[in-house]
């Protein structure tokens, strides 16, 4: 991931609008589900309060947090996540947005405990390869943080045991679509297990993926003469 920052403001208010996306996409329900997002130049984050639903929250509700989990701003208790997403921070500095979902399919392959494989390219593009099951930990707790780092090693995505899916990115609204696009591929791979049995890309497979992704995906800045 490429590091790349967003300053205070512009935080509190991308968070709003993530969550509200967040609940019309079916990922979460009423105050479920948490998201966070990096601070540039700064050694703090900012979190979506805990309790508040989405349909109610504003930028005003958002609490900066230093990565001590200290509260720097802010009137409410930040997210009872909070050990999670900073543990995910100081273990990859090169994330700079949490979001955590409920989304049904990924949740209930997290009840069977059972990880996505590498079974969808867009899958692979986005999270880096398939999606493994973080151990079951209660939530808001130490342990369940470290289990969701371990979990994540160097992904984009993992599901937490009997509770949900974390998505991360380098924006808000990067770690949410990784989040859709993980509900989208557990549900795709509890269909194709009704329909036979699915067909996984191999590790060769999907590290050519990643490095024609590299190469040709997107728009590419070139020099007009």
């Amino acid at each position: 991931m490429v590091a790349v920052g967003i300053e205070v403001e512009q935080a509190k208010e991308k968070l709003v609008e993530i969550g509200q996306r967040m609940v019309q996409s079916g990922l979460v329900m009423g105050a479920w589900g948490n998201l966070s997002c990096r601070i540039a130049g700064e050694n703090s984050i900012v979190i979506t309060p805990s309790g508040i639903g989405y349909d109610r929250l504003s930028s005003n509700d958002m609490v900066k947090v230093d990565m001590d989990g200290k509260c720097l701003e802010g009137r409410w208790k930040p997210s009872s996540e909070l050990k999670m997403h900073l543990a995910i921070y100081r273990s990859r500095p090169g994330v700079h947005a949490v979001v955590h979902t409920h989304s049904p399919y990924a949740s209930a392959l997290a009840v069977a405990r059972e990880e996505i494989p590498p079974i969808l390219e867009e899958l692979v593009l986005s999270v880096g390869g398939g999606v493994k099951v973080a151990g079951y930990a209660p939530a808001g707790s130490v342990e369940l943080a470290d289990a969701v780092v371990t979990a994540l090693q160097e992904g984009n995505a993992a599901l937490l045991a009997n509770h949900g899916v974390v998505g991360l990115g380098t924006t808000p609204e990067e770690a949410f679509v990784v989040c859709q696009t993980v509900e989208k591929a557990a549900q795709v791979y509890v269909l194709a297990r009704q329909i036979g049995k699915p067909a996984i890309l191999s590790e060769q497979e999907v590290l050519e993926l990643r490095e024609s992704c590299a190469r040709n995906y997107g728009q590419k800045q070139e020099m007009i003469e």
